[in-house]
């Protein structure tokens, strides 16, 4: 496995500098939101000629874009939010082969109008879990044409909040380029961290034939996703570095939720573990 970063992670005036910043760490792959190229995350258009000046900077600085993040509300209570998401999603997936990345991530929403990592009481009824089923399927439908896997990231806050419903979610779009993003530290619901060996198990259990990007991050408390630098916190990295080599893994571990000032050492710590 590859040790990656999210470009957010460096804040800098121009995508070069950011992309710098990336190899000045030792590292060559990123996550990437186009946020770190002073664009929209999903832009209404996005010119060929902005796509080349993009993969050029990749180029010279030696960064490859492990994913594309194209996340946006997709269980929004607003179908005309949806529809708009997804006619912007569109715009990445066609940038994604001049970007030379075949992953796309997402997360599946909430009904919380107006924060989408913030949890809904109406996120378990049937009528939440079918419009993200459908906003899904319709991504997933449209990234096929461009040759591009969606990554869905289980999220405690979101319709899909466990690796149980992932699964579910996974089997019932039945489509092939439907994937996961694993993110350990997002998986534990308040009071669940006393059972981290189980519930890290029965996510790979389920989803570990279907990982498509993993995350590296931590966590100090459950019930909300983890937001600290990977190795400052409470998830077992052993298990679950462990876990990601043995359903064969082979692609980026991707760093967030941390500070500029704490990459080395995250840096450091997960080497050790891939180790």
């Amino acid at each position: 496995m590859e040790i990656g970063i999210f470009g957010k992670v460096f804040p800098r005036p121009t995508f070069g500098e950011v992309l710098a910043a990336v190899r000045a760490h030792g590292l060559s792959a990123i996550q990437l939101n186009l946020v770190s190229a002073g664009l929209p995350s999903l832009p209404e258009e996005l010119p060929a000629e902005t796509v080349a000046q993009l993969a050029g900077e990749l180029k010279a600085h030696g960064v490859r874009v492990a994913s594309l993040s194209g996340t946006f509300n997709m269980a929004h209570p607003d179908p005309a939010r949806r529809a708009e998401g997804l006619r912007r999603l569109e715009v990445l997936l066609g940038a994604c082969a001049a970007l030379e990345t075949d992953v796309l991530t997402i997360c599946t929403g909430t009904r919380h109008p107006d924060n989408m990592w913030a949890w809904h009481a109406d996120n378990d009824s049937p009528e939440a879990w079918a419009d993200a089923r459908a906003t899904i399927r319709a991504a997933a439908e449209m990234a096929a044409g461009y040759g591009v896997a969606i990554g869905l990231e289980p999220e405690v806050a979101n319709v899909v909040h466990s690796a149980r419903k992932a699964r579910r979610m996974l089997d019932e779009v039945g489509l092939p380029n439907l994937k996961i993003v694993m993110d350990g530290a997002n998986l534990f619901h308040t009071g669940e961290l006393p059972r981290m060996t189980a519930i890290l198990e029965e996510a790979f259990e389920l989803l570990g034939g279907d990982i498509v990007l993993a995350h590296a991050k931590d966590l100090a408390r459950d019930g909300e996703a983890g937001q600290m630098a990977a190795g400052t916190g409470r998830l077992d990295f052993d298990l679950y570095v462990r876990r990601l080599q043995q359903c064969g893994y082979r692609g980026a571990i991707v760093l967030h939720g941390l500070a500029e000032g704490e990459v080395d050492a995250a840096v450091q710590f997960l080497q050790g573990k891939l180790a």
